[in-house]
């Protein structure tokens, strides 16, 4: 039941960037605050995926700060900042692990839930939000809300 709440909560975010266009601010990254605010929204994001009952157990080797790390660099180049991912590919880095559909879904529904409690603008959350669902086939090999 679950997985399909998510599947469908994670669907919805699959083109809802294009509601909305902010044409007063230069970037996403200067939208949201820039490096400080990019910095505790992440800080928030992994610590709920870490402490998550559904997907906290992928990362058992990981250490939170190398990942919060990658995190920041990923979110900031695609909000528009002048920063580069420096981490190793997606499809690498997260092969190992075998990411479900539902998880990867779990994973965006988190994610919308920092970003609403961070106050983060609709049309920065939407973007946001369709460029990580965007990466599906990079994470996993399953549909959404597909848990098997």
């Amino acid at each position: 039941m679950l997985g399909a709440i998510c599947g469908e909560r994670a669907a919805s975010y699959v083109g809802a960037a294009n509601l909305a266009v902010m044409a007063d601010t230069p970037t996403d990254f200067a939208a949201i605050g820039g490096e400080p605010a990019l910095r505790t929204i992440i800080e928030d994001f992994v610590d709920r995926c870490f402490d998550d009952l559904m997907i906290g157990y992928l990362f058992p080797r990981e250490r939170r700060e190398h990942v919060k790390e990658f995190e920041y660099q990923h979110a900031a180049e695609h909000l528009g900042a002048n920063v580069e991912y420096r981490g190793r590919p997606l499809e690498k880095a997260h092969a190992p692990h075998r990411v479900k559909g539902g998880q990867f879904d779990r994973r965006l529904v988190i994610l919308d839930d920092v970003l609403s409690a961070h106050a983060v603008p609709d049309a920065v959350k939407a973007r946001w939000l369709e460029a990580n669902a965007s990466l599906r086939s990079k994470i996993t090999n399953q549909s959404a809300g597909e848990c098997l």
